[in-house]
């Protein structure tokens, strides 16, 4: 549960319009233009039943000029305020579209800077359905707000001043009626209603979520026959979602037959009243006309108020959502003051490093120091859970360091802007994930300006050229989500052409190769080879036939690097981690069965590819 929702009601609507109002201050004299235009088109609607009531009595009194002088004045204001209204709500439209968008901007912008903890944790559809429901919910509270309520604000106040001003009983029945009225709607609305509509919105955000995790992973939905499975799963939240929404629909509906209930107490009083007082000889036909006009006008905006507090609520727990997002911390932040990485040579170091996850008591590394000297092309091998992917995790800055520094170049990376470091860190992952664009666009991601030419040929240095020439609309060919239309070792050789197009100072490797045909191998090995060429490399290998050539291979076993030198020095050492994965590898120990039962003790991942 987020820190929004923990929040009593009152404080998750003062949240939401404290959000609402920091992005109207981005537009003031729009929105001020707007609350002023449709408060003076409203004051003309509570002059119309007071001319009405004048015109009554000079009909009665077959006084013709003034009569036709007071159809001449109704006839005005009903002019001006049909002009305001237009150009309120002319303005309302860049006003509210120009919010939608920064709110769905600033939105995208931090979601895309949360840590990759927080993405690792959290549902992409879900995210989608927050960002997208929230833009929308704000232009309901937008129009809510400007130019449902403050009408309705501007009619009560008025109507209930005019008829105290001739009648104070009159005048105290309205403004009782209206206040009773009100906070029974806002009390229904926020206590009643919207705990139920919260639940609800919940269970509609998991059923984005859950959508999105099976579209997404269809193939493997396919693969296992799984339709149907996936198909139960989806009605067992629906019913949850059906449940909640029932109750939260339910009670809207007794909501507006007690609102309505109400407001037929209020009309009944108030016409007695004003026939009381005609009976008195206190009140004249036009007086009644009067009072049973302003009556209407007000019945119709009270009417709007219940629905209105409603749409304010629903497009509140709509937008708690979204305004919660901005609510999270960042995890991952640039220092006050920090500066672009300079990297001149791509030394690496780790300097006593010490480092856990969040929530782990046990530290995953502990007083780690390596150094990884410039233009130096290192391996990193270890068991899985090791400490590799962590290792270049944190010269990513992907998660900060609990003690001790990353230093590259001398320069801690919690002291630079993670943008220009990771601009300078080019790296390949063992799963690519290319955009749902064409392949220019996905090799030119790392340099966006880049020219065709300079495009085609990091293709030809990754070995891409030849497959892209086959396909019927070449570098304009769009790839599928995630690049599903490409295969792995087609995915790979793109992977890698934007990386050679990056042209950073620092490589890292993630088995490249692993999963992968024998030719399919042997191009993306050769790319590699020339991509290392002149740069700081790292490696993270499973295949052991990948560190062969490098210059230096680092050994990991809980946190620790165990072993540090080349493929024939640890190659020499028999009881070494390095010597036993190799040999298993090869095929050089025991047979499967012996293989299966010592991981199974070790707690250990099998090596068994050539």
């Amino acid at each position: 549960m987020t820190h929004v929702r923990k929040k009593s009601r009152a404080g998750v609507i003062g949240a939401v319009l404290a959000f609402t109002f920091a992005h109207w201050a981005r537009q003031r004299g729009r929105a001020l233009f707007i609350g002023l235009a449709i408060s003076a088109a409203t004051v003309t609607e509570i002059f119309v039943p007071v001319a009405a009531g004048k015109l009554v009595d000079a009909l009665a009194a077959d006084t013709r000029d003034t009569a036709l002088w007071l159809f001449a004045v109704m006839a005005a204001l009903g002019l001006a305020m049909l002009v305001l209204r237009h150009f309120a709500w002319m303005t309302v439209v860049p006003f509210t579209l120009r919010l939608m968008g920064d709110v769905a901007e600033d939105a995208f912008a931090r979601v895309q800077r949360f840590s990759s903890d927080w993405h690792a944790n959290g549902f992409a559809g879900s995210t989608v359905r927050k960002i997208s429901r929230g833009m929308w919910a704000l232009d309901t509270l937008d129009d809510v707000l400007l130019l449902a309520l403050l009408p309705c604000f501007v009619v009560l106040t008025g109507t209930m001043v005019l008829l105290g001003w001739h009648w104070p009983l009159l005048g105290l029945v309205m403004g009782l009626g209206a206040v009773v009225y009100i906070a029974l709607t806002l009390a229904l609305s926020t206590k009643w209603v919207a705990p139920a509509a919260s639940l609800s919105n919940g269970w509609d955000t998991r059923i984005g979520g859950l959508l999105s995790d099976a579209v997404g992973g269809n193939a493997v939905v396919k693969s296992f026959g799984a339709e149907a499975r996936e198909e139960a799963r989806l009605a067992r939240v629906v019913v949850k979602w059906r449940r909640r929404t029932t109750r939260t629909w339910v009670r809207s509906t007794w909501s507006g037959t007690m609102q309505i209930g109400l407001l037929w107490i209020v009309r009944t009083v108030l016409v007695g009243s004003a026939l009381w007082l005609w009976s008195q000889g206190q009140a004249t036909p036009g007086d009644i006309t009067y009072v049973l006009t302003s009556y209407f006008i007000l019945h119709g905006y009270l009417v709007d108020i219940g629905h209105y507090v409603h749409q304010l609520q629903r497009a509140v727990n709509e937008l708690e959502e979204l305004v919660d997002l901005h609510g999270e911390p960042l995890g991952i932040e640039d220092a006050p003051g920090a500066k672009p990485v300079v990297i001149a040579a791509g030394e690496i170091r780790f300097d006593h490093v010490t480092f856990r996850y969040g929530g782990h008591e046990t530290p995953l590394y502990d007083d780690l120091s390596v150094t990884i000297r410039a233009g130096e092309r290192v391996g990193l091998v270890g068991h899985s859970g090791s400490g590799k992917t962590s290792f270049v995790k944190l010269i990513q800055r992907l998660h900060d360091v609990t003690d001790g520094r990353v230093l590259i170049d001398g320069q801690d990376v919690r002291d630079v802007t993670q943008r220009s470091l990771r601009a300078r860190i080019a790296i390949v992952q063992q799963e690519p994930i290319l955009f749902h664009r064409s392949l220019a666009e996905n090799i030119a991601y790392a340099r966006p300006d880049a020219t065709l030419a300079e495009i085609e040929h990091a293709a030809q240095l990754a070995n891409a050229d030849a497959f892209i020439a086959r396909l019927p609309r070449g570098y304009a060919t769009l790839v599928g989500e995630r690049g599903v239309k490409l295969s792995g070792g087609e995915r790979q050789r793109v992977a890698l052409a934007r990386a050679f197009l990056a042209d950073a100072p620092i490589l890292i490797l993630d088995e490249a190769t692993s999963s992968l045909d024998s030719e399919s191998e042997s191009l993306i090995q050769q790319a590699m080879d020339r991509l290392m060429t002149g740069r700081t490399a790292i490696v993270i290998a499973h295949r052991l036939s990948t560190v062969r050539t490098l210059d230096r291979i680092l050994v990991f076993d809980q946190g620790r690097v165990v072993e540090d030198g080349n493929h024939e020095a640890l190659l020499a050492n028999p009881d070494g981690i390095y010597r036993r994965l190799f040999d298993r590898q090869s095929g050089l120990i025991g047979d499967v069965a012996d293989k299966d039962a010592d991981d199974d003790a070790a707690g250990e991942p099998l090596f068994i590819d050539a």
